[in-house]
């Protein structure tokens, strides 16, 4: 596995090995030697699988502390814009976004630590979405951010209007969020 640090700090961008042939294709989507051999050194505790047509917009997710979540995220089939905006106060690069083309062809994952809201906008039909999480789902410690703010300034890849979640259109502007981190 290769594993580039991307310019904001404790995002991880994971390409792994792909052996391939006449037969088809084997890698290794996690390998947790590997994961702390790269000072990655996390447990996770939770999979999540996500189906989407394409055009569909989810997000900007994250959980509080004390139920923070970390993810590390592939796709299986088809393909997604992945965003993780910075949301720790205290960081150098607050209210700044990272954004990474993950699909079923590339196999590249991305790895988000807590204290970051996350989402992403599915580019392919039928994309299949799968993310080992740090922490369980905890309905009382999410939040989100909204999706379009122009603060962010979030270069989606639009092809339309995206279709969203009701919960996903409801968030605040990110001038009025007070961050959890």
């Amino acid at each position: 596995m290769e594993f580039t640090r991307c310019t904001i700090d404790g995002l991880v961008i994971i390409d792994p090995k792909v052996f391939g042939d006449a037969r088809g294709y084997f890698f290794e989507s996690y390998n947790r030697s590997h994961f702390e051999q790269a000072g990655l050194d996390m447990t996770f505790v939770q999979d999540n699988q996500s189906f989407s047509g394409k055009g569909i917009l989810r997000g900007l997710h994250f959980q509080s502390p004390p139920n923070a979540q970390g993810k590390l995220l592939r796709v299986v089939q088809g393909s997604i814009y992945d965003v993780a905006v910075d949301i720790r106060k205290d960081s150098a690069t607050y209210g700044k976004y990272e954004a990474v083309v993950l699909s079923g062809d590339n196999k590249r994952m991305f790895y988000i630590p807590p204290g970051f809201a996350h989402g992403f906008y599915t580019l392919e039909p039928d994309t299949l979405v799968q993310y080992k999480c740090t922490d369980v789902y905890a309905p009382q410690s999410e939040g989100g951010l909204m999706w379009n703010d122009p603060d962010l300034g979030i270069g989606w890849p639009l092809d339309g209007e995206p279709l969203l979640s009701e919960k996903d259109g409801l968030y605040k502007p990110f001038r009025e969020f007070q961050s959890p981190f």
